[in-house]
């Protein structure tokens, strides 16, 4: 697995993070069932795998818990990344999700999840979405440089998209950024960058495309921008269309680590192999790139009419 510098933090992670979503209770999408004991095989295979950033979140129904329950024994193998900002969710499976930017509600996000995750320190905290004006005005900030002088977290994150990452990014206080990214949603590509080269961590998420057009839930605007951009005739022999997608997102220059969440151990395992072949070959890189931007550009054109 190759390591790379999460930008200042120092932390040293492994180019594939586990997103653990997926784990969120008996449904996941509607579609997934995962009981406990797919939960704890596939925590520990993602460890064993040597993958050492998890991602997870107060709304990502028992998700904690299980993280708590399976692999807290193996803390010191794996950085922790949670999020705050996150309302009660009523069901387990429930898909809604509800961010509340008060002061006692991150408070409590905070307590509990250190709590359920059996760990006296986050090791990412992230602000779930928001704008960087109303967690200001809300104290928010300084609530989470207190908590970070209490030891209660080591680094300050936020999982973010346009229009608000801008604003995050202009502020300069935080050490990672949570951004989504693919070949076939390349809006980020350029903020990316510009939050690296002032020194923060990216993690990427999205970056599989919620697994592109093979999906088991397929996702009809991004396998329009894959049959419109016609990435078929790009794929070199043997090569899938997931493994280009990947791959196509770990070449970008500063993607540190990306998040994919699967619970699916054969999914996990072709993910690991992909990623070990490297970035893609530059020419085929920067074809995709070209073609995806011409299918948005397009796109952009016809909804101004």
């Amino acid at each position: 697995m190759l390591i790379k510098r999460l930008g200042r933090t120092g932390l040293d992670v492994s180019q594939l993070g586990y997103g653990s979503m997926g784990l969120r209770g008996p449904k996941t999408w509607g579609v997934r069932v995962v009981d406990d004991e797919s939960a704890e095989r596939i925590l520990n295979r993602v460890l064993d795998s040597g993958i050492n950033l998890i991602d997870t979140a107060p709304d990502y129904g028992i998700t904690e818990q299980r993280i708590g329950q399976f692999i807290s024994a193996r803390r010191s193998e794996f950085y922790l990344a949670t999020k705050c900002g996150c309302a009660p969710i009523q069901h387990a499976d429930s898909l809604e999700t509800r961010h509340l930017w008060e002061r006692d509600v991150v408070a409590r996000n905070l307590e509990a999840s250190l709590e359920r995750m059996r760990t006296n320190c986050i090791d990412i905290w992230q602000f779930h979405g928001g704008d960087a004006e109303t967690l200001q005005r809300a104290g928010l900030i300084d609530l989470m440089l207190d908590a970070r002088r209490q030891g209660l977290i080591r680094f300050l994150g936020v999982s973010s998209s346009l229009p608000n990452l801008t604003g995050f990014v202009d502020l300069g206080v935080f050490d990672t950024f949570q951004i989504p990214y693919s070949c076939l949603a390349p809006e980020h590509h350029d903020l990316i960058s510009r939050a690296a080269e002032a020194g923060a961590g990216i993690i990427i998420r999205g970056g599989i495309a919620q697994g592109g057009p093979d999906a088991a839930i397929q996702r009809p605007a991004l396998n329009d921008v894959w049959a419109r951009a016609n990435l078929s005739e790009l794929l070199p022999e043997g090569m899938s269309r997931t493994e280009l997608i990947l791959r196509f997102t770990l070449t970008h220059p500063h993607s540190h680590t990306t998040i994919v969440g699967t619970c699916n151990l054969d999914h996990l395992a072709e993910n690991l192999d992909a990623a070990a072949k490297g970035p893609l070959p530059q020419s085929l890189y920067d074809e995709v790139r070209l073609r995806v931007a011409s299918v948005l550009e397009d796109r952009r054109t016809n909804a101004t009419l």
